[in-house]
């Protein structure tokens, strides 16, 4: 589609903004430079128009994994609207955020305390800091992908990419203090042995574990056991990272489901669909450490992060949303399988049908970029915004599921003329860019 307004703004913001934009995912670069729309002039439902007035159905990450209930829910925009025109902000204190704690302590009857935040990656670093200040260690053990902050990246710090296998290849430390090395470990998720070696080697120096529950796929037998039992046999803090796949795959979070209960728990992304706010649950114990610490921020105080919170667990649990969710995962996850068996194609589903509602798959070969950046260049002429990850919502319905199989159906086999090609189609400027790239103007 030709959208010269989008693309010359995004031209614009890469001399006026370090990387473009502020999220990684949201790069252009990262799906089809120069054709993937970088801006929105609206978003309702699946549907997003660009400055030029292009309409695509997005089947890509649906605002990252935060519109869980899809873009511009009605119930939950009203709900920020009234907030708003009653004044968002003031002097005194929000008392949605009263009811929010109250309304995340019954849904997780564990928990008895709350904190406040409002985007993910600051949620995880006040969940670590109050659980150093608890237990009064620094060394802390992670499993998954965690954010930006310090204390994550300082994994990194040292002749290794440390975080290489478990999400973000190519994260350098530039800018994390040297003198953090050694203060963040990585551990690749199921892996009970190793787990079991770092706390033998410093158990009563770790302050505590980050680990997702899950994502893609079940965990390892007796894992999440094993976690909570070393913590509690060294006095570690067990911290739940449930900010993607809180809510989307249960209600209340993943680790619900497993019967192991955190000392602390992470949420933020599709809590407010689409609204900014983030919330650290926790044992009185373990929160206890949010009162040592100095731990304060202006707009953790707003209003409209805990009233829209308030009507997305209102509308989630009305519709069961996270039903819908995989459902509507599992049938795009077929189509992906049945269309690339039908061409032929070198593709691997990345997800279990259990967890469809995280639903992802990756091209193999020695021509897989190429391919994944065709995939995302022809959908976009077909109408539809899409990467090799699809997270579905509540606006997904089984019309445009059907619309998006005809669409894949006639991009898929555009992918196997592409292959039977002895030439590359694309130039290596126009190939999608993996994992961590500082961008050249």
């Amino acid at each position: 589609m030709d959208s010269p307004k989008t693309q010359d703004l995004y031209r614009h913001a890469r001399e006026r903004i370090p990387g473009g934009v502020g999220l990684l995912s949201k790069r252009p670069e990262n799906l089809a430079p120069g054709c993937w729309p970088p801006y929105s002039a609206e978003a309702h439902g699946c549907v997003v128009t660009d400055l030029d007035g292009n309409s695509y159905r997005d089947f890509s990450t649906n605002g990252i994994g935060a519109c869980l209930l899809g873009y511009a829910d009605p119930a939950v925009t009203e709900a920020v609207i009234r907030t708003v025109r009653a004044g968002s902000m003031s002097s005194l204190n929000a008392p949605e955020e009263v009811e929010l704690a109250d309304r995340l302590c019954e849904i997780h009857p564990w928990a008895e305390q709350v904190r406040f935040a409002r985007t993910g990656g600051e949620t995880l670093a006040l969940a670590v800091r109050i659980a150093r200040a608890a237990t009064d260690r620094s060394l802390v053990i992670v499993s998954g992908y965690h954010g930006w902050s310090d204390w994550y990246l300082a994994c990194n710090l040292g002749d290794s990419d440390a975080l290489r296998g478990m999400w973000l290849a190519g994260v350098p430390p530039f800018g994390v203090p040297r003198e953090l090395r050694g203060t963040a470990v990585p551990l690749e998720h199921g892996d009970i042995e190793h787990l079991e070696e770092i706390f033998r080697r410093h158990g009563d120096r770790i302050a505590a574990v980050v680990a997702e529950p899950c994502r893609h796929e079940m965990p390892a037998p007796g894992f999440l056991e094993r976690l909570r039992a070393l913590c509690d046999h060294h006095g570690s803090m067990l911290i739940f990272d449930e900010v993607t796949i809180g809510w989307r795959w249960r209600f209340g979070g993943s680790h619900l489901a497993f019967g192991v209960t955190p000392d602390l728990a992470a949420f933020a992304k599709a809590l407010g669909n689409g609204h900014p706010i983030g919330a650290v649950i926790g044992s009185s114990r373990a929160m206890a450490g949010a009162q040592k610490s100095f731990i304060s921020s202006t707009y953790w105080t707003e209003r409209t992060g805990p009233a829209a919170a308030l009507a997305a667990l209102r509308r989630m649990e009305e519709t069961k949303v996270w039903e819908h969710a995989g459902k509507i995962g599992r049938m795009v996850m077929k189509l992906w399988r049945d269309s690339a068996k039908k061409c032929d194609l070198p593709l691997a589903v990345n997800s279990d049908p259990e967890f469809a509602c995280l639903a992802a798959f990756g091209f193999t070969g020695a021509r897989a970029t190429e391919l994944r950046t065709l995939y995302t260049r022809y959908l976009l002429d077909e109408g539809f915004l899409a990467g090799t990850g699809f997270y579905p919502t509540l606006a997904h319905t089984e019309q445009d599921v059907a619309e998006f199989g005809a669409a894949l159906d006639r991009t898929f086999a555009k992918l196997r003329a592409a292959l039977d090609s002895p030439q590359p189609i694309l130039k290596e400027d126009e190939l999608a860019l993996s994992g961590f790239q500082r961008l050249v103007r």
